[in-house]
């Protein structure tokens, strides 16, 4: 079995492997219907002349980069050239307002900015007119307006330094001297409760995860030609380390993803062996699984509610030999189907960034695909932890650390964590590291407790319990995650802090609603106004009670106005519900519920 190298910086692993992989594809995009690819060999070339370039444009090592872009080729090829540079990337939120990007620009001081697009560049524009960035660099065309004095070409920087002697692949390759506690990028966190803060991720942090996970994959799946589906922001650190600079250490090929609406049929055609996402899209992607097998009548949703119970069977450790028939039976009819919607070669889906409810990666595994639920922040680099089959898959844990990363359990449950993953602190802010960085352990925030496997087991955020007003602590993230597995409920969120029981506001499920509104007749907009329609939430609510400790339960709810969304800023890009905003705005009807 091959071995997983340790490089001393990430370009220096780029670079190996470009020279080791060659022609070979590498990163892939869609155009005009059809998928293209750039191979290791034309990558590196652009590394190294936009390296070139951004020193003969005055970057001194050091100097921060803004890199605003969606996921795109171009987005790796800047993020390593950047690096390569001696500079250091500041990956920012394509969902930014100009606020936002104000306050990054001015907090991090970079000297430049990389945007891909001009819709883009109109609202950061106006922040980069403020700042201290010297130019700007447009991977397409940009508005004259937008950049007028101050901005270059992606294409004509890169070839006006394509003959530089310093833009030969093997020179740049030569002269990269950064170590592994050097700092390679400043990952700001999307701030589900306040404005956002800068951490200072090295290079060291994120080659430890890229060497822990890989491990995972060569002792646990065999490593080979592996492929990525890259869907995740880029600018957030779960996929800047697992999808895109993990693919690399492991001389993968990225395929980056058109957005959520083309997903399902991305993932058919690239048919990746390994992709990293967040919770919330597993349980849409179940949602529409099972709404798919149940429409195709009574003996296939007969077939996934067998696949269900064995699973859960053989979860608890109650596997049979009468099931083997059964099995057989789903091994031919149901569980192939599954897996052709997942291109047919996954070896692991890898859940992470939010807790994964337990039923949701049941049903994954009941449909033989192996789902993995890490843990970890992006002060951590952000992975601290991963399910492995070869530690056993607990769905009820984040699996044991990664090699070479320390977790104890602090007097009052917060998880802590030490070792090379670590961040150095958050950036231009001691006052914030102090308090997340003692005695070198990173304080998490998160609750939770070692099993008897030695697999760590989230009980909850430290920040997001709910503590009534008899002194009780509730999770809200386990009843939330209880309520959207309900066909009925698309999103929610429950409140009750310093209060005497929980209350729910919810989003309901769209198709189920044009389902049921169908079903009765009446108009899809006039169901809210139902009573039926609320009764049947309300019978929904209620399922997830009968499961539920008196303390947990939902006694009342109210519906959103709308979903919780990236744009309404109701939710992070990560997919991450923003407590803050949503109380703030449903501040007065939450409050009405008490005194009904």
């Amino acid at each position: 079995m091959r071995a997983i190298e340790k490089f001393p910086n990430l370009v220096t692993m780029f670079f190996a492997r470009a020279k080791e992989r060659g022609d070979a594809p590498f990163l892939w995009h869609k155009a005009a219907g059809a998928w293209h690819a750039q191979s290791w060999t034309e990558v590196a070339r652009q590394v190294a002349a936009l390296a070139a370039a951004l020193k003969a444009q005055g970057l001194k090592p050091g100097d921060p980069v803004m890199l605003v872009s969606e996921n795109r080729p171009e987005f790796c090829i800047a993020d390593l050239a950047i690096m390569a540079a001696g500079c250091i990337t500041v990956p920012t939120y394509t969902t930014n307002t100009t606020r936002d990007h104000q306050h990054i620009l001015t907090d991090s001081g970079a000297r430049a900015v990389i945007v891909s697009t001009a819709k883009l560049a109109a609202t950061l524009m106006p922040a980069v007119v403020r700042s201290q960035a010297s130019f700007v660099i447009g991977m397409e065309p940009l508005r004259a307006a937008q950049g007028e004095g101050a901005s270059h070409m992606w294409a004509d920087l890169i070839a006006a330094h394509a003959d530089d002697p310093a833009a030969d692949v093997d020179i740049c390759a030569a002269a990269q001297t950064a170590t592994r506690d050097d700092q390679a990028c400043i990952i700001y966190t999307s701030g589900t409760g306040g404005a956002p803060r800068g951490v200072m991720q090295h290079h060291g942090a994120i080659l430890q995860n890229c060497e822990g996970a890989g491990r995972i994959v060569a002792e646990d799946f065999g490593w080979g030609d592996e492929v990525f589906l890259s869907f995740l922001p880029l600018s957030h650190a779960y996929e800047h380390s697992g999808g895109q600079f993990l693919p690399i250490l492991l001389g993968g090929q990225i395929y980056y993803a058109e957005g959520l609406e083309k997903l399902a049929g991305n993932i058919e055609e690239a048919r990746p062996t390994i992709m990293v996402v967040v919770p919330r899209l597993f349980e849409v992607l179940r949602t529409r699984i099972i709404k798919s097998i149940e429409k195709q009548g009574k003996f296939p949703a007969y077939l996934l509610g067998q696949a269900l119970r064995i699973a859960a069977k053989e979860q608890a450790g109650r596997g049979s030999i009468l099931d083997l028939p059964m099995k057989a039976l789903l091994s031919r009819t149901l569980i192939p189907k599954v897996r052709a919607r997942f291109g047919g070669r996954m070896k692991a889906l890898v859940s992470g960034g939010a807790p994964l409810n337990p039923d949701v990666g049941l049903f994954f595994q009941a449909m033989g695909l192996t789902l993995l639920q890490g843990y970890g922040q992006t002060e951590a680099g952000p992975v601290i932890s991963c399910n492995r089959p070869a530690a056993g898959i607990a769905m009820d844990t984040v699996g044991p650390p990664l090699e070479g990363v320390e977790v104890k359990i602090a007097h009052d449950g917060e998880i802590l964590v030490r070792g090379e993953l670590v961040m150095h602190g958050y950036w231009r802010n001691p006052t914030e590291t102090e308090k997340a960085l003692k005695d070198g352990w990173l304080h998490t925030g998160d609750i939770g407790e070692f099993d008897a496997r030695g697999r760590i087991r989230i009980t909850d955020r430290k920040k997001d319990l709910i503590v009534n007003d008899k002194g009780d602590n509730v999770s809200p993230q386990k009843v939330e995650g209880m309520l959207t597995l309900q066909p009925e409920i698309g999103q929610a969120m429950v409140h009750g802090d310093r209060r005497p029981y929980l209350v729910g506001l919810i989003v309901p499920d769209a198709e189920w609603t044009r389902d049921w509104a169908t079903s009765q007749g009446v108009a899809v907009d006039a169901a809210p106004a139902d009573p039926r329609y609320h009764a049947a939430l309300r019978a929904a609510v209620d399922r997830v009670n009968a499961d539920l400790s008196v303390l947990e339960r939902v006694r009342r709810f109210i519906l959103a106005d709308e979903p919780f969304t990236i744009d309404n800023a109701e939710m992070t890009p990560s997919m991450k519900i923003r407590r803050h905003v949503i109380r703030q705005r449903y501040a007065e009807r939450l409050d009405a519920l008490y005194k009904a």
